[in-house]
């Protein structure tokens, strides 16, 4: 046992080994020779040369093969299959010395099946024996943590053997759902039905379960999540099948539970006409590329084949991280290497750029993604907020249309819906913006999608909790009863690409989000799956506690999709078309007026009144206006109209309006 732990280098393993394998084969001979009563010692003295030779020549065809390049603690069935390669060579070789040693009256050819299975047994066996030895002294000095299998398939099979092979894990028990597994025994390893998963947590004390069961849907991963949610365990789990290039499953691969299996959201496969048909053979723009959503709209229209991306962002590290990612992924997509990517460090607030951008490129198609969405930053920066989701708009709408786009889409929010925040009103008068454009008549089909929050985006609260839970916790929810629409970013830019392609002009698409979700219900699922008890007054004794923070300025309790309650369907099933009221394009360029010089000047008031006039339902709470915006606005005038110098008024523009 010692002898295995002896830190040697390879070479003189490797040695050891050849010297071991030499001493196994001449063992064998010896026992087919004493199994068949035969006489060994009263060989021709040739033979003896023979035999030496063929066993010298058996371990040079050992080294060839790859023999001793296995390392014994991580050997299995192919191993296997190179040792009976070697095995059978040398049985040849042997026959070999029995044909130029030996008469046919005394050569005795049954040694030979004798000599393969043994030479077999103690050659394989050996190895075999030493790995097993090697990851009993590895359990005792390193004790692996026992967990349960859920899913004894084929990534079932897969993980085992690698956690096997590991000193990480052991695995104790499978458990799987089908009838025909349970009872039965997978690489020593159990399938036990999930009505004894209380009982084998207890026996073994696991601490984590991990699924393996890449190919169920999102709805089966989330009913198996609610029978484990309530169980003392830890839940994680193994890639998707697309994931797993490799065709292995181990435990590098192990993560914790997606949110997207805790929602049971299935998607619609998508409709490779609508896909296709605003992006294939075309110039697509996408601002703001550089963000989450942006990002994975650029990921999914390099794989429709479009003529060229040009990606324009004023964020330069994520506009350089999306740029070297198409480019990388482009080298995998037959005739990706004509796909032209264009990266734009600039501003949808700079009219020229856009202008010049859309006109250099031949642009057909603008997915419009650029703006500021987080709501508290927004309620703290309104100028900003103002002239980045309406101006910006404003210049990149006018641009495409300018140039000739064909489509132009609005990427949108469901906090443009009756909005209490600043935020939610700037994209509700972009929504406006457009639909103004395409009633006054215009060659660009202007359109919007309107959705939800998007997982994995910046700011998503699924990993503002997992790092609150992995250290320890309070998990902080603004409020007990504030619910949110979810969908993944993947689903949100697969379903924009399609509204866009079926619009008219002037269309509000809005995105099927399912069920609204409780997010103190979301938090409490992730504490129980990452195996913890809440804490809270019905159980003092929990791991992590929840913390209600209060609802943020500008926060809702419930978000809407629809202002209206005019909705119809469209040729998907997950897109609907709404019908709204919106102001006509002289009413707008009125407000767009005003409100291009309430910016200019900051004047908060004036920016809070035209929101009201132009956004129906906007209603902001009072304890969001600062009496610092007007009064600096005050100081700005009363110092211009007694003939201040020009340096004092350009200081009190750039003076901080927040401070800590």
């Amino acid at each position: 046992m010692q002898l295995l732990t002896i830190p040697l280098s390879r070479s003189l393993k490797q040695m050891l080994m050849m010297a071991a394998d030499v001493v196994m084969m001449f063992m064998a001979l010896v026992f087919s020779f004493v199994l068949l009563n035969a006489d060994l010692l009263g060989q021709d003295q040739r033979f003896y040369f023979f035999f030496s030779l063929a066993t010298a020549l058996s371990i040079l065809f050992f080294i060839r093969i790859g023999l001793y390049r296995i390392v014994l603690l991580y050997m299995g069935l192919q191993a296997g299959f190179l040792m009976l390669q070697a095995v059978t060579f040398a049985t040849c070789l042997l026959a070999a010395t029995f044909f130029f040693t030996q008469t046919a009256d005394t050569t005795d050819y049954s040694v030979l099946p004798i000599f393969w299975m043994i030479s077999l047994l103690l050659i394989g066996g050996s190895r075999f024996v030493a790995k097993v030895l090697l990851q009993s002294l590895i359990q005792n000095f390193r004790p692996k943590e026992p967990v349960i299998i859920y899913g004894a398939g084929s990534s079932g099979m897969q993980l085992v053997v690698s956690l096997q092979n590991g000193d990480q894990y052991l695995p104790v028990a499978f458990v799987d759902d089908g009838q025909s597994m349970i009872g039965s025994t997978v690489h020593g390893i159990r399938v036990y039905s999930p009505n004894s998963l209380y009982e084998l947590i207890e026996t073994y004390s696991v601490r984590q379960i991990l699924l393996a069961i890449p190919s169920a849907t999102h709805a089966e991963r989330k009913e198996i999540l609610n029978r484990l949610e309530h169980l003392p365990v830890h839940v994680r789990t193994v890639p998707d099948l697309f994931d797993m290039v490799s065709g292995k499953v181990g435990v590098d691969e192990i993560r914790d539970i997606d949110i997207e299996d805790l929602l049971g959201r299935d998607i619609v496969p998508p409709n490779p006409e609508l896909l296709g048909a605003c992006i294939t053979g075309q110039s697509v723009m996408v601002t703001g590329a550089g963000g989450s959503i942006g990002s994975e709209l650029c990921r999914q229209i390099i794989n429709i084949s479009p003529a060229r991306v040009v990606l324009l962002d004023s964020f330069e590290f994520g506009l350089y991280a999306i740029e070297g990612e198409l480019r990388e992924s482009l080298r995998a997509i037959e005739g990706g290497e004509q796909i032209e990517i264009v990266a734009l460090l600039g501003s949808v607030c700079n009219k020229a750029q856009m202008d010049n951008a859309i006109k250099s490129f031949e642009v057909d198609t603008v997915y419009h993604v650029a703006a500021y969405k987080q709501v508290p930053m927004v309620e703290k920066n309104i100028v900003e907020g103002a002239q980045n989701n309406i101006f910006g708009t404003l210049n990149s709408a006018q641009a495409a249309e300018h140039n000739g786009v064909k489509n132009f889409v609005l990427i949108s929010t469901d906090k443009a819906v009756r909005p209490t925040n600043f935020m939610g009103a700037t994209k509700r008068f972009a929504e406006q913006v457009l639909q103004a454009m395409a009633q006054r008549g215009s060659a660009t089909r202007f359109s919007m999608v309107r959705f939800g929050n998007v997982l994995g985006s910046s700011g998503s609260v699924v990993p503002l909790f997992r790092r609150q839970i992995s250290s320890g916790g309070p998990v902080t929810v603004t409020h007990p009863e504030v619910t949110r629409y979810f969908m993944t970013v993947q689903e949100a830019a697969q379903l924009v690409i399609q509204a866009g392609s079926m619009a008219t002009g002037g269309d509000v698409f809005v995105l099927d989000m399912n069920e609204p979700i409780r997010i103190v219900d979301l938090a409490k699922k992730m504490v129980h799956l990452m195996g913890y008890d809440v804490k809270d007054e019905n159980a003092y004794r929990g791991d992590i506690a929840v913390e209600y923070t209060g609802l943020r300025p500008g926060e809702k309790l419930y978000e809407e999709l629809l202002i209206g309650e005019s909705v119809t369907g469209t040729e998907h099933p997950k897109i609907m078309r709404a019908e709204e009221d919106t102001l006509a394009w002289d009413a707008l360029q009125v407000l767009l007026r005003r409100l291009e010089v309430a910016c200019k000047d900051m004047h908060l008031s004036e920016i809070k009144s035209v929101l009201l006039e132009a956004v129906d339902g906007f209603e902001p709470k009072e304890e969001m206006n600062d009496p610092r915006w007007d009064i600096q606005y005050q100081a700005l005038n009363e110092e211009g109209e007694q003939g201040a110098d020009e340096q004092t008024v350009e200081q009190l523009k750039v003076t901080p309006l927040f401070k800590d």
